[in-house]
């Protein structure tokens, strides 16, 4: 079996910004395998290398802004994607794509299959620790095609995605064992 880590980046409060670590709860809740660990972190980049390196298969969880896309669509990305993002800013700053090709250049294990979602959002500025209501109806759907496309589902994950539509929207699964907010 490939130990999994499930990993939510954003900001709980900044609007959309958090609908990866909501979404990453929600998989979490009701994911029982022991190879599968859930994390959370509001930054991706060369701090999270080391909680990386022991997992074989990472599936990142993140909102994304785009010109023209629709708020609560949800978008397949690979590290390829991302190599238009391989520089450094400066020192200091480094993001997911540069962090993991150092890290590979440096010899570590990082894991061999990575999946990263984007979910487009609609305000990712405004302080607040609910989604806007276009992104939050979203996230039962996303939740289930993560799910399937992760092959995550259980007998229970059909009652969960139903159950969220009926919970107030600012309710979330009560927090996993292997869940680690970084």
């Amino acid at each position: 079996m490939m130990k999994t880590l499930l990993l939510g980046l954003g900001n709980s409060i900044l609007k959309d910004d958090s609908v990866g670590l909501k979404v990453v709860r929600w998989l979490g809740a009701k994911v029982v395998e022991e190879n599968i660990h859930i994390m959370e972190a509001s930054l991706a980049n060369i701090d999270l290398l080391e909680s990386i390196t022991s997992y074989d298969r990472l599936i990142i969880v993140d909102s994304i802004k785009t010109r023209e896309g629709k708020p609560g669509e949800l978008y397949q990305l690979s590290l390829d994607d991302l190599r238009s993002t391989l520089h450094l800013s400066s020192p200091h700053d480094i993001n997911l794509a540069t962090a993991l090709e150092l890290g590979k250049r440096l010899g570590m294990r990082v894991p061999r299959v990575i999946r990263i979602y984007g979910i487009e959002v609609e305000d990712n500025q405004t302080f607040s620790e609910a989604c806007s209501p276009s992104v939050e109806e979203a996230i039962p759907r996303i939740v289930e095609e993560i799910a399937r496309a992760e092959q995550l589902e259980d007998r229970e994950m059909n009652t969960l995605i139903a159950d969220h539509g009926k919970k107030c929207h600012s309710e979330e699964p009560e927090a996993t064992k292997n869940l680690t907010i970084y």
